[in-house]
């Protein structure tokens, strides 16, 4: 593919990606507390829902990547995508006519199901890359997804403090529309490329043995890495959150925190990746995240918590674009699409226990789902020393 229809695949990626994200993040911010607000709703709930989220993540992409190989088609897998997630946010809105938490499921399925653009998408972006610019193009679109992030977040400030939380309803409404137009460009403007029809099926045994064991160890890190929701719960209950602020209020400004900082820091570790490696890189946002955990433990300053979630945004920034170029890298380039849907899919599994194991180990304290998160990020780390990279 030429350099000038790569540059237009990239601008419009990038496009529906900032769209969507920023769609998606007016309300991210405000999602655990919605949830809580209806009847019977708990932490262990909370859990539920959100790792019921993540498993539908990684089921949507495997089946995604696995039939976009197989037909050789990405484009419809993609615009269809921005369009489950549309429909979802007015759902959701409409959800809320009902005290019920259970009604908010369908559209939770709904909403994560619109993971089925990834695998493929990515697989487009891995294919129009070299190996010197993969991890940067990767880190770009992660920046246009922050981007969009920031923006929804702003904004999603900026309602609550004109019209309240009692006001959620045209808030999720509101949220459909960008989503609805990133999936019109990509209707629009991009093209399928033409390929072969080389695609037989994947077995275990096509997968190498680092690419077995980097999927080992991506998922012992995610049956510990819990949902944002419990950190942003974990920094309103800190004696000092209490003592100057009401339960909500800076609930949105935590999640922008992170949210400027992943904008900010994805291009240059993508960048950092293409100059020294993808592994140096992963095990930097592993690091990151268990400093985090022990950061959470011990302290409870305003400041303290703020720094905190500076680090999670950094690791977001370090891990989402460089373990997409690896994995995209140590798969055969004719099942690259099932490949990345399937390491989404063995993610994802381990992403609904993960939650929900956090949520009810919180019953003795946050100190135990952090302790147990630190715990398997060293075991991750420890692992992918043993990780070759394909270079």
């Amino acid at each position: 593919m030429g350099s000038r229809e790569t540059k237009k695949v990239m601008t419009v990626f990038s496009l529906a990606s900032f769209l969507n994200d920023f769609g998606s993040d007016m309300i991210y911010p405000v999602w655990p507390l919605f949830v809580l607000s209806f009847v019977g709703v708990n932490m262990a709930v909370l859990g539920f829902i959100d790792g019921l989220g993540e498993a539908i993540v990684s089921i949507s992409q495997a089946v995604s990547g696995y039939f976009s190989d197989k037909i050789g088609k990405r484009k419809v897998f993609i615009w269809t995508g921005y369009l489950f997630g549309a429909s979802s946010r007015i759902g959701y809105a409409f959800s809320k006519l009902s005290t019920l938490w259970q009604f908010l499921v369908p559209f939770r399925v709904l909403d994560r199901s619109g993971k089925i653009r990834g695998a493929p998408r990515d697989a487009v972006i891995a294919d129009i890359s070299t190996n010197e610019n993969r991890g940067t193009h990767f880190g770009v679109l992660r920046a246009m997804d922050n981007l969009g992030a920031v923006c929804g977040i702003i904004t999603c400030i900026l309602f609550v403090t004109l019209y309240g939380y009692g006001n959620l309803f045209y808030l999720f409404l509101i949220a459909s529309v960008p989503s609805i137009i990133g999936a019109t460009l990509v209707l629009i403007f991009m093209k399928d490329r033409k390929t072969e029809k080389i695609f037989k099926g994947l077995s275990f045994k096509d997968l190498t043995f680092n690419l077995k064991l980097f999927m080992l160890l991506s998922a012992i890190f995610a049956v510990g890495a819990f949902s944002y929701s419990f950190l942003l719960v974990f920094a309103t209950q800190s004696p000092e959150y209490k003592q100057f602020f009401s339960g909500e209020i800076l609930v949105p400004v935590f999640y922008l925190v992170f949210s400027v900082v992943a904008f900010l820091m994805s291009l240059p570790f993508g960048k950092l990746a293409d100059i020294v490696g993808r592994k140096k890189v992963m095990v930097l946002s592993y690091v990151i995240w268990a400093v985090m955990c022990v950061g959470f433990i011990f302290i409870e300053s305003l400041i303290g918590i703020a720094l905190l979630f500076v680090l999670y945004g950094l690791h977001k920034a370090a891990i989402e674009p460089v373990q997409k170029t690896l994995v995209s890298e140590l798969a055969p380039e004719r099942y690259r699409a099932s490949i990345l849907g399937a390491f989404q899919l063995v993610v994802g599994v381990c992403a609904l226990p993960a939650s929900s194991i956090a949520g009810i180990i919180a019953i003795f304290g946050k100190f135990a789902p952090l302790t147990f998160s630190f715990g398997l990020a060293m075991v991750a780390i420890i692992l992918l020393f043993f990780v070759k990279e394909k270079r």
